[in-house]
C-alpha cells in the first residue's frame, strides 16, 4: 500500500499493507481500508466469513459489506476472498444483489471479484449446528452470529470441509461427502436432534452453489497471486479484531480465525515478507458486540451517550454494541500480538460535546490490590479488574470537518499524544466522521 505520506501527498510509492481490527472488531476498518484502496492494485480479504460487517459512507452513500472486499467501490481493483475465508454461498449472493442494487455495476463484480477455491464453504448443516449450539449454551452463550463459521472452520481443521474447487468435479465431490456425510449425520442425529441429508441431497446443494461461485472462481490463482506479489501493490483486507483472535483474543468468547497482521500472510496466500506495514483500527473508544469481558465498560448514561452519538449497532446483526471507556491495556496488547507498526484511530468526533475524557492505562486487581499495565489473558479473572483511568479536559467543539492534525483543539492532541505513548505505536491516521473526507493524516 502506499506509505500514509504518500496517500496524503499523492506521490506514487507504495507498500503493501495489513488492516487489522486492533479491539473487539467494529473500529471502522472498512472506512481505512476504502482509503487506502485508492492506491492500491489489489485487496485480499484474508480471513473470517459472513459474520463480519463493514460500511463504508461515500458521497453520503452507505454500503454494507460483510464478504466482500470493501475495494470493490473503485473501478479497476482486484478484489480477492482469499483461502482464510469461509464462504457461506447465499449470503455471498445476497450481498452481490444488494450492491449491485446500490448501483456498483454488475460487471464489475464479474470483472474484478475473484474467490481462491481453496476457500471453505459454510453447508446448511454448519449453520444449524451454530444456532442449536449457541441456544444451548444458555448463560453461557458465546455470542456468535449464528452464521455457522464457527462449524465451518471445525470441519476445516477436522479435515471434512467442502472447499470451493471441489463444487467444480463431482466425482471427487461425491468421494468427499461418501466420507463427510456419516460423520455429519450420525453428528446431526445423534448429538444435535437435527435434519440429516442424504447424497443426493448433499450433491443438488453442491450444484446450486456452484452456480452461484461459477463467474468469480479464479482457478489460475497461483499466476495472479505471483503477478500481483511481484507487480502490484497489495492491500490485505481483515475481519474482527485481535481480541477475537482465535489464540490471542478473549477466549472462548472469539472467533475461529485469526484476524492478527499474521494471519494475513497465511490466509491470503502470501509470505509473511510480503508485508511491509500493519494498520491497526482503534476507536477513540473501545465496543464490543456479544458476549465476553469488558473492564472499561460503561452501563451508565456515559455508556449510553457514546452509543447514541457513535451509532454503536452491529451491521451484520443490528444488536447494540456495549461502550466504554479506551482500554490501553487491551491496546498495548493487540500492538504486540496484531504485529501493528502503525495506528488509525476513527471516530474521535464522538468525544467532540464530553468535557471530561478517561483513558484507562492500567488494571486494578480488586482483591490483591496489585496494578498491572499488561493484559491478563485468563479471561475468568477479568472480573477481579477495575480500570486505573488517566483523565483529560474534553475540547467541546466541532472536530468533524478538520482535515489537519494541527488545527485539531489542544485538548484533542493532548489526548491523542497520550493514546500514542499508551499503545506504542504511533498514530498516522485520524478519522473525525463517517466519509472519506473526514480523514486527517498525520
Amino acid at each position: 500500500m502506499t506509505s500514509l505520506k504518500s496517500i496524503k501527498e499523492g506521490e506514487e510509492n507504495v507498500e503493501n499493507t495489513v488492516v487489522v481490527g486492533a479491539q473487539f472488531g467494529d473500529e471502522g476498518k472498512a472506512k481505512i481500508t476504502d482509503l487506502l484502496a485508492s492506491k492500491a492494485d489489489v485487496v485480499i480479504r484474508y480471513q473470517g466469513g459472513s459474520n463480519a460487517g463493514h460500511t463504508v459512507v461515500y458521497n453520503n452513500k452507505k454500503y454494507k459489506f460483510h464478504l466482500i472486499p470493501s475495494g470493490i467501490l473503485y473501478e479497476n481493483k482486484l478484489c480477492f476472498l482469499g483461502a482464510g475465508v469461509v464462504i457461506k454461498p447465499d449470503d455471498f449472493k445476497k450481498e452481490l444483489d444488494e450492491l449491485i442494487a446500490e448501483g456498483i455495476p454488475a460487471e464489475r463484480f464479474k470483472k474484478a471479484l475473484k474467490i481462491n477455491p481453496l476457500a471453505h464453504i459454510t453447508m446448511p448443516w454448519h449453520t444449524e449446528i451454530d444456532g442449536y449450539s449457541e441456544s444451548s449454551l444458555g448463560k453461557n452463550k458465546i455470542g456468535t452470529t449464528k452464521k455457522g463459521i464457527g462449524p465451518t472452520y471445525t470441519d476445516k481443521y477436522a479435515r471434512i470441509g467442502i472447499r470451493v474447487e471441489d463444487l467444480f468435479n463431482e466425482e471427487t465431490l461425491k468421494t468427499k461427502l461418501d466420507v463427510i456425510l456419516p460423520v455429519k449425520n450420525k453428528t446431526l442425529d445423534k448429538v444435535y436432534n437435527l435434519k440429516t441429508y442424504t447424497i443426493d441431497e448433499a450433491l443438488e446443494i453442491c450444484r446450486k452453489y456452484k452456480e452461484i461461485f461459477a463467474p468469480y472462481v479464479c482457478f489460475e490463482w497461483q499466476k495472479v497471486l505471483d503477478d500481483a506479489k511481484r507487480n502490484k501493490t497489495i492491500l490485505f483486507e481483515g475481519a474482527q479484531g485481535v481480541l477475537l483472535d482465535i489464540d490471542y483474543g478473549t477466549y472462548p468468547y472469539v472467533t475461529s480465525s485469526s484476524p492478527v497482521g499474521g494471519g494475513a500472510g497465511v490466509g491470503a496466500s502470501m509470505g509473511p515478507l510480503t508485508i511491509k506495514e500493519v494498520i491497526g483500527v482503534f476507536k477513540a473508544y473501545i465496543t464490543r458486540v456479544g458476549e465476553g469481558p469488558f473492564v472499561t465498560e460503561l452501563t451508565d448514561e456515559t455508556g449510553a451517550k457514546i452509543q447514541d452519538i457513535g451509532a454503536e449497532f452491529g451491521a451484520t446483526t443490528g444488536r447494540p454494541r456495549r461502550c466504554g471507556w479506551f482500554d490501553g491495556v487491551i491496546a498495548k496488547y493487540s500492538v504486540l500480538v496484531g504485529g501493528i507498526s502503525s495506528i488509525a484511530l476513527t471516530k474521535l468526533d464522538v468525544f467532540d460535546t464530553f468535557s471530561e475524557i478517561k483513558l484507562c492505562t492500567a488494571y486494578k486487581n480488586k482483591l490483591t490490590g496489585e496494578i498491572t499495565e499488561y493484559y491478563p489473558t485468563n479471561v475468568y479473572t477479568h472480573k477481579d479488574f477495575e480500570p486505573v483511568y488517566e483523565i483529560f479536559k474534553g475540547w467541546m467543539s466541532d472536530t468533524s470537518d478538520i482535515k489537519e492534525f494541527d488545527k485539531l483543539p489542544n485538548e484533542a492532541k493532548i489526548y491523542l499524544k497520550r493514546l500514542e505513548e499508551v499503545c506504542g505505536a504511533p498514530i498516522k491516521i485520524v478519522s473525525t466522521g463517517p466519509d472519506r473526507e473526514q480523514t486527517m493524516f498525520i
